[in-house]
This record gives C-alpha cells, sequence and structure tokens, in this order.
C-alpha cells in the first residue's frame, strides 16, 4: 500500500512538472534562459 501511495505522489509532481514546463513554452519562456530571453545572449535560437 505505502508503494501506491509514494507512485501516485510521483506520478503527480512529474505531471505538474510537464504542465508547467508546457504552460511556459507556450507563454514564449525558455528553459535554457532561465525564462528571461530578452538578456539572453543568443542562445535559445
Amino acid at each position: 500500500m505505502g508503494t501506491a501511495i509514494v507512485l501516485t505522489v510521483v506520478v503527480i509532481g512529474v505531471i505538474l512538472a510537464v504542465r508547467s514546463m508546457v504552460r511556459d513554452k507556450k507563454q514564449g519562456k525558455s528553459l535554457q534562459c532561465g525564462c528571461d530571453c530578452k538578456n539572453c545572449s543568443g542562445g535559445c535560437h
């Protein structure tokens, strides 16, 4: 039973992380530049 609970918590965490990354990407934020592409030296593109 404990394994199932831990697995559920991990799966929920992964889903939330992926959802956050997708939202950031749709808003034009980049993971490589720390979400501040105006100050990026051009490595994003």
